[in-house]
């Protein structure tokens, strides 16, 4: 699926705009500097508004799949002082 290796997993498929940013902000924010964040989440609202949004807030999109079952997965690199 991905050569990326994640050091956190989080799926928020079950969750909707805007819990989908915040719940992922708020894992995000326990993490280190470098470290990378696998997140599966729903096509529609949550793949076009969570990616940017982390991306504004200084982190990394690494890659986006498309799972091909109505979710993507992201892979993203906490940003922010070293």
């Amino acid at each position: 699926m991905s050569d990326i290796k994640a050091d956190v997993f989080l799926d928020i498929t079950n969750l909707v705009c805007p819990m989908t940013f915040v719940k992922a902000k708020a894992t995000m924010e326990d993490m280190e500097v470098g470290q990378i964040i696998e997140i599966r989440m729903n096509e529609g609202e949550p793949i076009q508004n969570v990616p940017r949004s982390l991306k504004e807030e200084g982190h990394e999109i690494l890659k986006v799949i498309n799972n091909n079952d109505g979710t993507y997965t992201v892979f993203v690199k906490k940003g922010g002082q070293e």
